[in-house]
């Protein structure tokens, strides 16, 4: 809520400097915040659709904002009240990481839009679920679960990736959990990127590492997930 408030008062502030006190242009205004709207309806179907639940509960907070903002410009607030509703089923699906709610919310939000432009005289501005990426430099998967998961099922043989191990490991080299890496002064992303990236590399005498040949993307994600633990150490 503290989140959505600060958002809406930017929304404002940034409107009353642009028009200098003098009264705002009002159709440029909204022109302004559809346009806002139309690429966080993007953002918001890729995320959920990926189930990268942070992301669209993020993009959601953005679409409340700009639509609270909508509705003071209305002449018939009750415009944007209907899209808010919409936009409730929207959240209890992704707060339930419910899938197929996500869909059919998103849809019934999408055809909302479209009333609403119709009933306001604008029924050429039809908008669809997106087809392609809004934006081509933003990843929509989350990419810390994906290294979590590529830690867990490339790494785990060897380290303990989380809390404690799940059952007795096989014997195996003594490896440094992750909590411990991720603790050392000497720990660096630049260094995880090239000691992920290399060959057999060994660690002492009688231990060695194998390369656990993984993509440019999936060491990315395992040094997303290695950099949120040691943000959660730091708090």
């Amino acid at each position: 809520m503290r989140l959505r408030t600060l958002m809406l008062v930017g929304i404002l502030v940034a409107l009353s400097a642009l028009s200098g006190g003098a009264p705002v242009n009002v159709s440029a205004t909204l022109s302004d915040l559809m346009n806002r709207l139309q690429l966080q309806h993007a953002k918001l179907w890729f995320a959920g659709k990926l189930s990268n639940w942070d992301l669209a509960n993020y993009e959601i907070q953005q679409i409340e904002a700009n639509l609270e903002a909508t509705g003071k410009l209305l002449a018939d607030s009750a415009r944007a009240d209907r899209a808010k509703q919409q936009l409730q089923t929207v959240r209890q699906a992704l707060q339930s990481k419910d899938l197929p709610a996500f869909v059919t919310s998103y849809a019934a939000m999408t055809n909302e839009c479209n009333v609403c432009h119709r009933s306001s005289g604008y029924a050429a501005i039809t908008i669809q679920i997106p087809l392609t990426l809004p934006v081509p430099n933003q990843l929509f998967v989350d990419q810390v679960a994906e290294g979590r998961s590529l830690a867990h099922s490339s790494c785990g043989i060897c380290h303990v990736v989380a809390g404690v191990a799940k059952e007795a490991p096989a014997p195996r080299p003594s490896a440094p959990g992750f909590q411990e890496i991720v603790s050392r002064p000497s720990f660096s992303t630049d260094e995880l990127r090239r000691f992920l990236a290399s060959n057999h590399r060994r660690l002492g005498p009688d231990q060695s590492m194998p390369n656990p040949r993984l993509s440019e993307n999936q060491i990315e994600a395992i040094v997303a997930y290695l950099e949120t633990l040691r943000a959660r150490q730091s708090r």
